[in-house]
């Protein structure tokens, strides 16, 4: 038997994926936005799409700028994950607030990444597109890093313990790989 689910909530059948956290900056205004939805779009060259609400400061930071980071956070950075979804920044500092530790990019400019997250994506917008409530922001990925004993070729599941959305309140981790 199968529950039926409310078209309101039937994207969270969808989005559990590992969480990230974005960074954007422009001029003297910088920001964290917590984001299940994203995904890989092309290996040549290599994108990733991520969707924000039309209404948050991420969104108009990262059009302005055209760059962001997305960095990704483990189950030690739950409850900064959980603080920087929850507030704006339009009026918080978040990095000061959930004491994240700002860190120059190494290629792009201006936008600082996180340096507790166990992996930094660098991103050149290349496209946004409006879709409902949402805006789906394009980027070429110009530079990766991830900690070295977490990641080979992919993430090591019993070690990096990535957080995984399952909607509202509610989390994961992963726990095994399993080899298909």
């Amino acid at each position: 038997m199968k529950l039926e689910v409310s078209p309101q909530s039937s994207t969270r059948l969808l989005s559990s994926g590992n969480v990230i956290l974005v960074t954007s900056a422009y001029k003297d205004k910088k920001n964290i936005v917590t984001l299940a939805w994203k995904t890989p779009l092309s290996h040549k060259p290599p994108l990733a799409g991520i969707c924000i609400a039309k209404t948050h400061f991420s969104s108009e930071l990262i059009e302005k700028s055209q760059e962001f980071i997305i960095n990704v956070p483990d189950l030690n950075l739950l409850e900064k994950v959980v603080f920087c979804g929850k507030v704006s920044g339009r009026d918080t500092d978040k990095f000061q607030e959930a004491k994240l530790t700002p860190i120059k990019a190494k290629r792009l400019i201006k936008t600082p990444l996180i340096a507790e997250c166990i992996g930094n994506l660098e991103c050149s917008l290349i496209d946004v597109r409006e879709f409902g409530d949402h805006k789906l922001f394009v980027a070429e990925i110009i530079y990766a890093q991830a900690e070295e004993e977490l990641f080979s070729e992919t993430w090591n599941a019993g070690k990096a313990k990535l957080l995984y959305h399952l909607g509202g309140k509610f989390f994961t981790t992963s726990e095994k790989m399993i080899e298909a």
